[in-house]
């Protein structure tokens, strides 16, 4: 995982790389905001033979957070059963966890725009993350990007 603005570009981000294979990656990126209600962001996946991009992602403030989500998650580093899921009011991004022994998460990520649409489509990667630490630097950077104002 990489820290919400590692220099790389001039737009804060955060990139999410699955520790089996660092070819997996999950980034969110190019927020912007019309009014005080909506939070918009860019997510893209990308995997061996995948790459995928919804441009416009929206979080409003009223939904349920994407970062309560993953704070809840880090909370639970000793484990749980099942699977939990969260999703934007859109549903254009889920996101699924479950635990696996040896302490570690998988997050699987699904973009599905437009579900409603003809033509429309959808992908999805996992990323598996530690439990503990890795889990809680996620929480905060998810945070940090989505209520950080750009000028």
């Amino acid at each position: 995982m990489d820290s919400p603005d590692d220099g790389t570009y001039d737009k804060p981000s955060v990139t999410i790389r699955c520790q089996d294979n660092a070819s997996v990656v999950v980034t969110f990126c190019d927020r912007f905001s019309f009014d005080a209600d909506s939070v918009h962001y860019a997510v893209e996946l990308r995997a061996p033979g995948l790459t995928a991009r919804v441009n416009e992602v929206v979080a409003w403030t009223w939904d349920s957070d994407l970062t309560t989500f993953l704070e809840e998650l880090a909370a639970d580093y000793r484990g749980w059963e099942g699977e939990r899921s969260w999703r934007t009011n859109d549903r254009d991004l889920t996101a699924s966890a479950v635990f696996r022994s040896g302490g570690h998460v998988g997050l699987t990520w699904a973009l599905r725009p437009w579900p409603q649409a003809a033509g429309s489509w959808g992908a999805s990667v996992t990323t598996w993350l530690e439990a503990g630490e890795q889990m809680t630097s996620l929480a905060a950077d998810v945070r940090h990007f989505l209520a950080e104002e750009h000028k």
